[in-house]
């Protein structure tokens, strides 16, 4: 029986981030840094936008599914790996699995958009579907793996998963240099937590903010009380972060290298979509725009001269849901 890897293991340290890089180099794309000079002058600050919508499979998943994959023990690798994922890291399993020559079988919620499903079935992934507000994912997952044997790779409480995300705010601080605040959005905080393992060693006096949607603040209440919070499955636009809690690993480095947690409001998020499309003709799905919903809507007091990093974490969204949005309609599914 080939069993997960995930048990017991340590958080990563940056020097794991720099390995990622490594292994990363030549497969992930070195994404651009985007800036809006309206947004500056309103702002009086200087915003840096780290676009991994265009990242392979449109989200910066992709980094730490590769990475997580790349370090399987042989025996792993012929086994096969399980994921579960409403859509960004199914994408980004699916895809490395294909690269690497690994089987991936994602779990999915049923209301996932229609858009990440068909990506992860194009790239040869099996998907099994399940109810997010009735069954839990996790445990359906690990069955699998129990079952046939897979290596279970989580979406971001895994060590290898959040060394290879951090390679994102790694390539920001070499982009534009050292930074007064970055802010990341955050589900279960795989992303932020690499990010601030670079952020550590590559600008130590930046400000790391993770950001939530209004809905889901597992992470805010974590972070705030200092111990992991549970809530129960939230609904909101922003569908890649509607987690129930944050990860223990994730927690670790949240705890000791964050400022705090700021949440946003769906039409927050719906207004961002709309700049980011008027403004910076960039597709950004309702997820990817919660950093910066947190800096153009108040949620982050911007002093004078700042300079502010902003990771936009995806771009996939389907054309129907994304037209609505456009024309001002939150209720989009």
């Amino acid at each position: 029986m080939v069993h997960s890897p995930t048990v017991a293991l340590k958080p990563p340290t940056y020097a794991d981030v720099e390995r990622a890089a490594q292994t990363l180099e030549g497969v992930a794309h070195r994404t651009p840094v985007l800036t809006s000079q309206s947004l500056n002058k309103t702002l009086g600050a200087e915003v840096f936008f780290k676009c991994e919508s265009f990242q392979r499979t449109g989200a910066f998943k992709f980094r730490g599914a590769y990475n997580a994959l790349s370090n399987l023990s042989s025996a792993h690798k012929k086994a096969g790996v399980v994921a579960y994922s409403s859509g960004n890291h199914a994408q980004a399993i699916a895809l490395s699995g294909q690269l690497l020559g690994i089987s991936t079988t994602i779990v999915m919620p049923h209301d996932a958009p229609s858009a990440k499903r068909a990506a992860t079935e194009g790239y040869g992934a099996q998907v099994v579907l399940y109810d997010r507000y009735t069954e839990k994912r996790d445990e359906i997952a690990a069955r699998l793996a129990e079952q046939h044997g897979l290596a279970l790779i989580p979406p971001f409480n895994h060590p290898d998963v959040i060394a290879g995300q951090g390679t994102a705010g790694k390539e920001l601080f070499e982009q534009v240099g050292e930074l007064d605040a970055f802010l990341v959005c955050m589900g279960g905080g795989g992303l932020v937590s690499g990010c601030a393992l670079a952020a550590s060693v590559l600008s130590p006096a930046c400000e790391m903010y993770g950001v939530e949607p209004e809905a889901g603040n597992d992470g805010q209440l974590s972070f705030r009380s200092g111990k992991i919070v549970t809530i129960d499955p939230p609904r909101s636009l922003a569908d890649g972060a509607v987690t129930t809690a944050v990860g223990d690993l994730t927690f670790a480095i949240m705890q000791k290298n964050l400022k705090d947690v700021l949440t946003v409001s769906d039409q927050a998020l719906v207004e961002t979509m709309q700049w980011f499309a008027q403004r910076m003709k960039l597709v950004v799905e309702p997820t990817g725009c919660l950093a910066a919903a947190a800096v153009m809507q108040g949620g982050l007091a911007i002093k004078p001269g700042m300079r502010v990093g902003v990771l936009v974490s995806g771009g996939n969204v389907d054309l129907a849901s994304y037209g609505q949005l456009m024309a001002g309609s939150i209720n989009a599914s």
